[in-house]
């Protein structure tokens, strides 16, 4: 892991304190309950109040989407859906949209000389949380998916790297 990302993560841990690393109770709770059907986004919190004038200010509850282009989107499309289990978009009424587990989600731009996503011509990287960065791994190199796990672990957890068909950077994280 680079410098760079290990003084983000740890800026980001002493800033939003304890509620930005799962602690072990929390991160056994949510893997017990994974199997469970996912149950409707609990509902928004209220606005912080804006500290230069005591307003009121509406923050994002989330991400709703990742859009990208794509050579062939919908090989592209089905890649994710088989290898990482991700839905895609839903086409008819009814149809099951991805529904990611609740934790830790890190937002942070990087300079465009980063060398940190390889290839220089790519421009975003996504960072998937996974319960068990082993077996995942395990399951896309049966898959013939070149994985490559960090060997070292850090305070905020495990990390791998692989590559989609286009050769977009994705980061696998497995939280603490």
């Amino acid at each position: 892991m680079s410098f760079q990302r290990r003084q983000l993560l740890r800026i980001l841990s002493y800033a939003f304190g304890s509620s930005f690393i799962l602690s072990r109770n929390k991160f056994a709770m949510a893997a017990q309950n994974a199997a469970q059907p996912a149950s409707p986004a609990p509902p928004a919190k209220p606005a912080a109040k804006h500290e230069s004038g005591g307003t009121e200010m509406e923050k994002v509850a989330g991400i709703g989407g990742l859009f990208f282009r794509a050579h062939d989107p919908k090989a592209l499309g089905n890649w994710y859906l088989q290898h990482l289990g991700i839905a895609l978009t839903p086409t008819s009424e009814g149809a099951p949209v991805w529904q990611q587990e609740a934790g830790p989600t890190v937002f942070s731009p990087f300079p465009e000389t980063t060398k940190y996503f390889g290839d220089p011509q790519k421009v975003w990287m996504v960072n998937f949380r996974v319960r068990d960065l082993d077996k995942m791994a395990a399951q896309l190199r049966t898959a013939g998916i070149e994985v490559k796990i960090d060997p070292q672990s850090y305070p905020n957890g495990r990390f791998a790297r692989l590559h989609d068909p286009e050769g977009n950077p994705i980061e696998l994280w497995q939280p603490s």
